[in-house]
């Protein structure tokens, strides 16, 4: 079972995420959005959604950089694995009580307000208690991390990550002897993988990088000054046109 979730399942989680990602862009791309609730209600809106994707992309980078990259990097660069230990618990747990907390408030949002709730489906609310549960899991790792202050723990989950991305059949032996809290947090992160292309998570695959290339501005009147019936816009500029010079 170990060799299953931490040698093959990651595989699974990620053709999963890839593939089903793909296929939702081609054959439902109008159900690719964030389903935004901000017109229903505003309130804890922006606070919660400031700290819930601050802290959630923070540690979402903290975590891609500190597992991918190379042991032999960070030797040669002269950051010791203390060091490195030390600034994932410290930054990590900051980005995580934001996150959870920005995610708390989310929740209560969504669950109390009926309308917010009537126009939410199963996978809306289902996904964010997923993801608060995680964070709940990834906070309760620092007090066992506390323990092993000295990194080595850390380059276990470095080698397994690495092992996955680099095809290597015994990847999952790396982590053979970890504390059962940061199993349990290393699945429920791949379960996420698997239920990614399913949700709303598919809008942080849609970076507006576009909109910073538009070829034109675009024009918004406010309602008091809308603009002229169109039959006095052409009178006005028709007689603008055939007005002699003086």
């Amino acid at each position: 079972m170990h060799n299953f979730l931490f040698g093959v399942y990651p595989y699974i989680a990620l053709t999963v995420l890839v593939v089903g990602s793909i296929a939702r862009y081609e054959r439902d791309p109008f159900t690719w959005k964030s389903s935004s609730s901000q017109l229903l209600r505003r309130k804890q809106l922006i606070a919660g959604s400031i700290l819930f994707h601050v802290g959630v992309l923070t540690i979402f980078a903290g975590h891609f950089v500190g597992l991918l990259t190379p042991i032999a990097l960070f030797d040669t660069l002269g950051i010791s694995h203390g060091a490195k230990q030390t600034l994932a618990i410290v930054a990590g747990g900051i980005a995580g009580i934001m996150a959870l907390a920005g995610g708390a408030m989310l929740l209560h949002r969504r669950l109390t307000d009926p309308r917010i709730r009537a126009t939410s489906s199963f996978a809306d609310t289902g996904i964010l208690v997923v993801l608060l549960v995680q964070l709940v899991l990834g906070i309760s790792t620092i007090f066992v991390s506390l323990q092993h202050l000295d990194g080595h723990e850390m380059t276990k989950f470095m080698a397994w990550a690495q092992g996955i991305f680099t095809l290597q059949s015994n990847a999952a032996s790396h982590i053979s002897d970890v504390a059962w809290i940061f199993k349990i947090h290393l699945v429920l992160g791949l379960t996420i993988f698997v239920l990614f292309p399913f949700t709303r998570l598919v809008h942080m695959l849609s970076v507006p990088i576009r909109f910073l290339f538009r070829p034109g501005y675009q024009v918004v009147r406010s309602r008091r000054q809308s603009p002229l019936p169109p039959r006095k816009a052409n009178a006005t500029a028709h007689s603008s046109l055939t007005k002699p010079a003086e």
